[in-house]
């Protein structure tokens, strides 16, 4: 995980990240207010139902964004990865949050008031205009995965559940391996469905030499043919 100093020169100079727009004058003054914080893997950033305290920024690290459901069963919603925002959505709505975050590894956190929010880096049009964009993206998103998760059988739900991670997250360096290293029963909670299902498609899929399991470690093996079980659905 980056140190405090050099996550706070990556959020500030990454060009994925959305305080680059900035000028060099607003990157000084935002440096004065804000707080960093380290959350430790499996710990919630924030739970269903408290009211945002500020602006929440990914530095470093992983998350999920779920909600829980009947039987305190879990559906995961969205994934966050490093220099992305967390639940800006209700804080901009002055609502309270209607999912929780939690960590997969360690993550550094950076929070900004939401008196500094409004009052500095939304005047900054750049800024303003990559949260709007942000926001159309993550609606877009929220709508296609309404779809798959209630249309598509588990086959195709798994797959593009699959295909979701590696486009999230990148891969090893082989090329191959998922950067993220998820709970079979997370993976059922991303695809919508229940854990023993998803265990038996996931070896469904190595037997067919889709992929290839090694604990927590998925390697794709033939991309295409995942793919198209994923259109399939």
């Amino acid at each position: 995980m980056l140190s405090h100093e050099l996550g706070i020169k990556e959020m500030l100079e990454n060009s994925r990240s959305i305080f680059s727009k900035l000028s060099p004058e607003e990157k000084d003054e935002l440096q004065s207010n804000i707080s960093l914080t380290i959350f430790r893997r499996n710990e919630f950033i924030f739970k269903e139902g408290e009211k945002p305290n500020g602006f929440l920024y990914l530095i470093d690290g992983k998350v999920k964004i779920f909600k829980e459901g009947v039987g305190g069963r879990e559906q995961i919603l969205r994934m966050t990865r490093s220099l992305g925002i967390i639940g800006y959505r209700a804080l901009l709505a002055n609502e309270i949050y209607n999912a929780s975050a939690v960590t997969l590894e360690d993550s550094l956190v950076c929070i900004i008031s939401p008196e500094y929010l409004y009052g500095h880096l939304l005047k900054n049009t750049d800024f303003a205009g990559l949260i709007i964009f942000k926001l159309a993206k993550e609606l877009g998103f929220s709508n296609s995965r309404t779809v798959t998760l209630t249309q598509k059988h588990i086959r195709g739900r798994l797959a593009e559940s699959i295909l979701l991670l590696k486009e999230k997250y990148g891969m090893e360096n082989d090329g191959a391996t998922l950067k993220v290293y998820l709970s079979r029963e997370d993976i059922a909670n991303l695809s919508n469905m229940t854990t023993s299902n998803a265990i038996r498609t996931l070896s469904t899929f190595a037997g067919e030499k889709v992929i290839a399991i090694d604990g927590r470690k998925i390697r794709i093996l033939d991309y295409h043919k995942l793919e198209r079980i994923s259109k399939l659905g």
